[in-house]
């Protein structure tokens, strides 16, 4: 069931979106080659917990970590690891949740290591391009396969795979809340978006093929043909008229 907002729940809301943004805001500024995906773990932790928060993933179905840290050809749910070292030309998708008052922001970006080679840059900049065309059809009316279409023709128009056993999904009292969210047009979510329903959009898209494996840990999925992938995620509010971005500084 979807579940509409109360003025209370999206104060809250904005809140934790506010941390989750945040916890990017610093990420920006200290990727670079050299550094462990622990360490930016470890810099998650310590600006949700000092903003009063509690680092959603952690502990979630036993998940070891405060972020997830996906590295190259890693799609999501990479774990943050001392011996996971970032090198020069590689891209890193670090995802976020926070909880502040019992409700959840959602965020994700993929950030370069250094300099990057013209074909990631051309994936990060379709992903980012991605998210925000599935953003603007995230209007009352519409219906959920409005925002998969915007999706899948930014994908198309760059030859990129899309992953399609994972996508986005409602968020609020709990980090996955109905409605799962496909990154395509599937031809029958025919969801109407209502105003203050809080749903995050997250394409994956990759430079190779759409599919993807899960790995022996349980969670890491991994592009199956080792090609990189990247990933960007706002959790959005549906108002009476433009989207409004929850895991954002305004």
């Amino acid at each position: 069931m979807i579940t509409k907002k109360s003025r209370e729940d999206i104060k809250r809301i904005k809140h934790a979106g506010y941390i989750v943004a945040l916890v990017h805001q610093e990420m920006k500024k200290v990727i670079e080659p050299g550094i462990t995906t622990k360490y930016l773990d470890n810099v998650a932790a310590d600006i949700i917990k000092k903003n009063k928060a509690i680092p959603t993933f952690l502990g979630y179905n036993g998940f070891p970590a405060t972020i997830c840290a996906s590295v190259n050809e890693q799609v999501v749910h990479g774990f943050p690891l001392e011996n996971v070292i970032l090198k020069e030309g590689d891209i890193v998708s670090i995802d976020v949740g926070a909880t502040y008052g019992g409700l959840v922001g959602d965020g994700a970006w993929t950030y370069a290591v250094g300099e990057i080679d013209d074909e990631k840059k051309r994936l990060l900049k379709a992903t980012e391009e991605a998210l925000y065309a599935g953003i603007s059809k995230m209007r009352p009316n519409n219906i959920l396969d409005d925002v998969g279409e915007a999706i899948e023709k930014v994908a198309n128009r760059e030859n990129l795979g899309i992953v399609r056993e994972y996508g986005g999904h409602g968020v609020g009292h709990v980090m996955h809340e109905d409605p799962f969210v496909f990154n395509y047009k599937t031809g029958y979510q025919k969801t109407v978006l209502k105003p203050n329903m809080t749903i995050a959009i997250e394409p994956m898209l990759n430079l190779g093929v759409d599919e993807v494996d899960l790995q022996q840990d349980g969670w890491t999925v991994t592009t199956r043909d080792k090609k990189p992938s990247a990933h960007f995620e706002h959790s959005i509010l549906v108002t009476e008229d433009e989207p409004f971005i929850l895991t954002k500084i305004y």
